[in-house]
């Protein structure tokens, strides 16, 4: 049974306002789903404050501070220096999510390059793997991995092209596949998904956002990452057996989860 299988969500914000009224029952059913593992990561600096308390205070719950570009109104200069201090004092598993998005209006892009950059660098400096955000803009995120050097982690929500995956793996990175796979509609996605090299497929929820097919207009959970193993599976044509274990140890190894 699928619920006794051991997943691992890579992509969740359990921070999230709509959780506020819930949460504990939220991962509890997760865990029933036989997600244990969940990775929270931040957007702004506001967020790692809660993101720390919600991780110190449940088991199999692991931080990512970073800050994300659709929030470019919430950042400021002293937070790269706040983040640093963080990342050198609270021990979290990744620096994320973080990014360039070029798909919403109003976003300036030089902002935005500006603390993507600089956030690689705090990866590159604390040795530790980056939870990337690339819409619109997936072939300058992998140009501006290689210029930077010597980094690893997750392009989440993957939606780029076969040739933009193939880039990503090429430099080590995974990507993250959540509910959008879960639609037919997404051929070009779901191809990827059956023939990808296993050892770069993590498995996330992205929750409250990204609803699967048969949640529509729902708010997204954890549990739900369970569904998603199923579609992938069968996509693939590999048992769910398969499919947990190895996404699991994925996660494990790059977050470096014991």
């Amino acid at each position: 049974m699928t619920a006794m299988l051991t997943l691992a969500d890579s992509h969740v914000h359990l921070d999230d306002v709509s959780f506020d009224n819930d949460r504990d029952a939220v991962i509890e059913r997760a865990r029933k789903a036989g997600v244990t593992l969940q990775v929270i990561p931040g957007v702004d600096a506001a967020s790692w404050p809660r993101i720390q308390a919600l991780c110190t205070a449940g088991s199999g719950l692991f931080p990512a501070y970073g800050m994300h570009p659709m929030f470019m109104d919430q950042h400021r200069p002293e937070h790269l220096t706040t983040l640093s201090h963080w990342l050198a004092t609270q021990r979290p598993v990744a620096v994320g999510e973080i990014g360039l998005d070029f798909h919403v209006e109003g976003l300036d892009a030089e902002d935005q390059r500006h603390y993507f950059l600089q956030q690689l660098n705090l990866a590159r400096q604390f040795d530790l793997p980056v939870i990337l955000h690339a819409r619109a803009a997936m072939d300058e995120v992998a140009a501006t991995l290689r210029r930077v050097g010597g980094l690893r982690g997750v392009v989440h929500s993957f939606a780029g092209s076969q040739q933009q995956a193939e880039q990503l793996w090429k430099l080590g990175f995974h990507i993250g596949i959540g509910g959008p796979v879960t639609y037919e509609r997404a051929q070009r996605l779901r191809r990827i998904v059956a023939n990808m090299p296993i050892e770069y497929l993590l498995l996330e929820s992205d929750a409250p956002d990204q609803p699967l097919s048969t949640h529509r207009g729902e708010r997204n959970e954890p549990a739900r990452v369970a569904e998603v193993l199923r579609c992938v599976a069968g996509l693939r044509d590999e048992a769910s057996e398969t499919v947990a274990a190895a996404t699991t140890a994925n996660v494990k190894r790059l977050f470096a989860i014991a």
